[in-house]
């Protein structure tokens, strides 16, 4: 596989070099957000990456090529295209074969970070269980993927349209730490505490370094989830969440919704039913956790050179 990766030269010498490094998806910019949103926030991660002292690199694939760390230019050309492919793990070896464009989930950015050596990752909202798993099997690729892939993972918690429980409980199964930042409970995306407490925590960037240290050093092959909660000022209230997922599970459920057009649709509806406040918050969160990501990556870095 590593033959097929393409490292931008600024972000293979900084690892060379034991440098800091975020990796940061794709999915959210060709079907999370809208435009012109989708890269006003791509660029706003990137920055306030940098501005943390360490370097990001946008996970995608271009013409069947796998690429860590996506030129500007790369960047607004991959927002302004339609007809992306999303891409999972198990959609690598296809999309590459037919030299497609292709959109990482969080499963094949993790694949593609850890490959590249890139330790750290910044997303908004892992996938996990959907509702009505116990009928469908709907569960997303991103919680195995965590299981066996050695990234630390910076998110607020699950995207709160899945069965978010069971998405806990599938992680705890599957052997991954899930440790609060900041918090003892466990987030769901747009609001800051789901209900479900969190046995672990952590309250600073060296906290969480040494914690990625130990864990490597113990070679546990899973990767390590960070629960970020949104910006208290974007915050939305559980309730009021639940209502719009509500209603939007009956739309995409009539509708005839399935499989990797869920979660575009269903955020799409909660946009318009909450007059953007959702997309708001969802902006909010993603560039916080962006920066969370480079301080961690900042100190475990600083923590190997030492």
């Amino acid at each position: 596989m590593n033959s097929s990766l393409f490292i931008r030269e600024d972000i293979a010498t900084a690892l060379q070099a034991g440098r800091p490094v975020v990796a940061l998806e794709s999915t959210v910019i060709a079907h999370g957000l809208p435009c012109p949103q989708n890269l006003e926030t791509a660029l706003a991660m990137e920055a306030a990456v940098r501005a943390e002292g360490a370097i990001p690199a946008t996970i995608a694939i271009l013409e069947g090529r796998l690429v860590a760390g996506l030129s500007s230019e790369q960047l607004a050309t991959f927002a302004a295209t339609d007809g992306i492919v999303k891409v999972s793990r198990a959609d690598l070896a296809a999309v590459r074969d037919a030299k497609q464009t292709g959109a990482t989930t969080v499963a094949a950015t993790m694949l593609i970070a850890a490959r590249a050596g890139i330790r750290v990752f910044a997303t908004g909202g892992i996938g996990g269980v959907h509702r009505g798993a116990e009928l469908s099997f709907d569960i997303s690729a991103d919680l195995p993927e965590i299981a066996r892939t050695p990234v630390a993972l910076v998110c607020a918690g699950a995207k709160a349209i899945l069965d978010v429980p069971r998405t806990l409980e599938v992680l705890e199964t599957l052997g991954v730490p899930v440790v609060g930042y900041g918090t003892n409970q466990f987030p769901a995306f747009y609001v800051e505490d789901s209900g479900l407490p969190l046995q672990s925590r952590v309250d600073a960037p060296a906290e969480a370094a040494r914690l990625m240290q130990v864990h490597s050093e113990m070679e546990l092959p899973s990767g390590i989830v960070f629960c970020n909660p949104p910006p208290a000022a974007s915050a939305l209230g559980k309730q009021e969440v639940d209502e719009w997922i509500a209603q939007a599970l009956q739309s995409a459920a009539a509708a005839g919704i399935r499989g990797k057009a869920v979660t575009p649709y269903l955020l799409d509806h909660l946009a318009k039913a909450s007059r953007g406040q959702t997309l708001k918050t969802n902006i909010a969160l993603l560039v916080h956790n962006a920066r969370v990501a480079a301080q961690i990556a900042k100190a475990y870095s600083a923590l190997n050179s030492a």
